[in-house]
């Protein structure tokens, strides 16, 4: 017997399945059932299911107690292979999919529905189009024929697999949600915020630092409001364009030390206050909806609850339950070692086969030992910041490690000509695309300073051809590590099938594992192995090591 089945509804209610055969096409008669359960669990010997989409048909079966080991997700896989026919945009659904095969009209896309706090994903959509399982064959049959003519089939399919593989995470982890105590988190935000006002007004803290910005002013002004907070800085004579933290703590003036305190308190309060805890917290997890593949570079979003950016002092009620541990995990200095896989440098990849501090080894090769300057220079390698000393330390990084640079400079030739640009396996960076939302999809900092402190030009991305070579050169680099990160998941996951540990938590470069204290160490370990095969599946044979820095504890806040 085959071991590819499809799955889809069936008309009239239900479900149906069948084998396909080395085509992709229907290869023996169809089963039906009332549920997906019935289905899988009566056919253990099947290893990849093929349907629609996953967030579609795979909570449903977690519901009923099935777990898959493998899938396809057709919708996913049309993404992916628009995108690398230069087609980005177009309507990735089946039906769209199976309208092109067959020369009709094409349907546009329906909308995306909006996450719902406290509610679990339906098993199919409303707003969804559905195909028969016989349509569904024939479009799975031309993804295959697409594949074969892509620049690096096997690249291409090896992507295909691992998107889809990272669906299955991502609604596992929907699923199982993130361990998150509801009394720490209430404790936080009243030694952070105090008191509660009746009517849903600002906190006592938050109206404390209005009063003292106010008083610094000598007039009332709004601190929740930009426009306020610029036109007050302008009438005290001091020029500011945007009320951005790094902009104001630049200014000598007494209102920025309450006005830089109120900020940080009140995007607590917005963010992750009280309704925040109400809407999104749960019989003790927090349960946003994780999107695998959700921006053009493969990096993942949340549909609502924010859970990619959990500030850090709020981290300290993520807690792992009675007896069990997280394991948080980061991947140390990524974006380099990727360079490093994907550019075939000699020098820099036998500085990232070393599991030490990469920068410090860049710069006791080109920077006399001068790490900071080093970390500058790779990451505006990187990031595309290559005016003022930028560019003295980029020539310096051209001198010692040829390969790389011209690895990114010609992706950014390639963006600033509109031509594709592709990660290592295959991810293709549309011809032309916005600028500041693709760049901040990709991480890439927009008009502020990230987290390590860097600051950036504001709004430099922009439609020119400059600032589209500038996101192309940070694609090749972002995406293949998030082509990467898929790869590490899927092999992550099968581990943890086989233990009671759960995945809770993955962004870009951190993953966190929920487990008994005792399985915490064979974790810790499973992480190291699933780098390295991820590293030897996405870029094959080299000397470049993709380290771990992992820390066992029972706060998420005590890892950091």
């Amino acid at each position: 017997m085959t071991d590819r089945w499809a799955l889809a509804p069936a008309e009239g209610g239900g479900v149906e399945a069948a084998p396909l055969g080395p085509d992709g096409l229907l290869a023996g008669p169809a089963r039906r059932a009332a549920e997906p359960g019935a289905i899988v669990r009566g056919l253990p010997e099947v290893t990849r299911w093929v349907w629609r989409s996953t967030p579609e048909m795979y909570p449903r079966l977690l519901a009923a107690g099935v777990r898959v080991e493998r899938c396809y997700d057709v919708e996913d896989a049309e993404t992916l292979l628009l995108g690398h026919e230069g087609r980005y945009g177009e309507p990735r659904s089946a039906a769209a999919a199976l309208a092109r095969l067959r020369g009709g009209p094409v349907p546009a896309d329906p909308p995306q529905r909006s996450a719902e706090p406290n509610a679990q994903s339906p098993l199919f959509e409303p707003q969804s189009i559905h195909l028969p399982l016989t349509d569904l064959a024939a479009v799975y049959a031309e993804q295959q024929r697409r594949h074969a003519t892509t620049a690096h089939p096997d690249r291409m399919r090896l992507l295909t697999a691992a998107e889809s593989a990272g669906m299955l995470v991502a609604a596992e982890m929907n699923r199982s949600g993130l361990p998150w105590s509801a009394e720490v988190h209430r404790q936080m935000l009243h030694e952070l915020l105090g008191e509660r006002y009746v009517g849903g007004g600002e906190p006592r803290r938050l109206a404390e630092l209005a009063d003292e910005v106010s008083a610094a002013f000598g007039r009332r002004v709004r601190p929740d409001l930009p426009a306020d907070v610029i036109k007050a800085f302008a009438q005290a004579g001091v020029k500011v364009k945007s009320t951005r933290r790094w902009e104001i703590e630049s200014v000598d003036h007494p209102a920025v030390k309450p006005l830089v305190e109120y900020k940080k308190l009140y995007r607590i309060w917005v963010a992750h206050g009280w309704s925040w805890l109400h809407d999104w917290v749960r019989d003790g997890r927090f349960r946003p909806e994780f999107h695998a593949g959700g921006t053009v570079t493969g990096r993942w979003v949340t549909n609502g609850g924010g859970a990619l950016q959990i500030p850090k002092v709020i981290r300290r009620a993520v807690v792992a339950d009675p007896g069990w541990r997280l394991v948080v995990a980061d991947a140390d200095q990524m974006e380099p070692r990727v360079l490093a896989a994907i550019s075939r440098d000699p020098g820099l990849m036998e500085v990232a086969g070393r599991e030490t501090d990469l920068y410090q080894s860049v710069s006791d090769r080109a920077f006399s030992g001068d790490r900071a300057q080093a970390k500058l220079a790779v990451l505006g390698a990187v990031y595309g910041q290559t005016s003022g000393d930028g560019l003295k330390n980029l020539a310096a990084l051209r001198r010692r490690f040829p390969k790389a640079v011209a690895y990114v400079d010609d992706a950014a030739r390639a963006g600033e000509e509109g031509r594709l640009v592709r990660t290592w396996l295959g991810r293709t960076c549309p011809p032309a695309a916005g600028a500041d939302e693709d760049a901040e999809e990709a991480g890439i900092p927009v008009g502020d300073d990230d987290s390590e402190g860097r600051q950036w030009t504001p709004g430099y991305a922009s439609t020119d051809a400059r600032a589209r070579g500038r996101f192309a050169r940070n694609f090749v680099v972002q995406g293949s590590a998030a082509d990467w990160a898929l790869l590490l998941l899927a092999a992550l996951r099968r581990t943890c099938a086989e233990m009671a540990a759960e995945l809770v938590f993955f962004q870009h470069d951190e993953v966190i594992v929920h487990c008994p204290a005792e399985e915490a160490e064979t974790i810790v370990a499973a992480i190291r192995e699933a780098s390295d095969l991820a590293g030897r599946l996405t870029f094959g044979e080299t000397p470049v090591r993709f380290p771990f820095t992992t820390a066992v504890v029972e706060c998420y806040a005590d890892a950091k």
